[in-house]
């Protein structure tokens, strides 16, 4: 008996199984932890010890004594990969509580990126018409760069950034997403 090309043959076995589709999707994660020294460093310890890919990370304190710090992380997996990361984040001694933003609702993610572009006339031109269209505003310029400051979603950061890198040489310094879901439901700090 022989593989098809849609299936794979499992060593020993009589049969030829089909590989299922893995969906991968993109979620946002609040976590609420102590304000210490070490609890970032067990958090993303959890990330890189299990393989897992972090691809945003933001911290800052969320309460007027900064006793407590929220981290949101945006990372991406199968269905079961990020249930083990709920799992093993709630698992963690600091942490208070964790939320898949993505799961419970509509969420608002924002960033804020610097993107300085150097160009030559023409481009120096089409850098300010696209960063007007963007609501970008100018944070610095000299006579060969601009540096740009733009907020917004991550869709609308990369656009811009793609844009800009079309122009010219270009470096991006990039805060990392921030996310917060929408309606009357509030992340208590306490």
């Amino acid at each position: 008996m022989s593989a098809t090309p849609t299936g794979a043959q499992q060593p020993g076995a009589a049969y030829t199984f089909q590989e299922a589709a893995e969906d991968i999707r993109r979620h946002a994660f609040a976590v609420v932890v102590d304000n210490e020294p070490g609890v970032l460093a067990r958090v993303i310890g959890l990330f890189s010890g299990r393989g897992y890919n972090i691809e945003s990370l933001t911290v800052s304190t969320v309460t007027e004594d900064e006793s407590v710090s929220r981290i949101t992380i945006v990372t991406s997996g199968t269905e079961m990969v990020i249930e083990q990361i709920k799992a093993q984040l709630a698992r963690l001694i600091p942490v208070h509580d964790v939320h898949d933003l993505t799961i419970e609702g509509d969420v608002i993610e924002k960033e804020v990126a610097l993107i300085k572009v150097v160009a030559k006339e023409h481009q120096r031109r089409e850098s300010l018409r696209i960063a007007d269209i963007f609501k970008a505003t100018v944070a610095d310029t000299t006579l060969e760069s601009f540096v740009f400051q733009i907020q917004g979603s991550p869709g609308k950061v990369d656009s811009f950034v793609e844009l800009m890198r079309a122009l010219g040489e270009t470096e991006v310094a990039r805060s990392g997403v921030v996310a917060m879901s929408r309606g009357a439901g509030v992340i208590s700090a306490e």
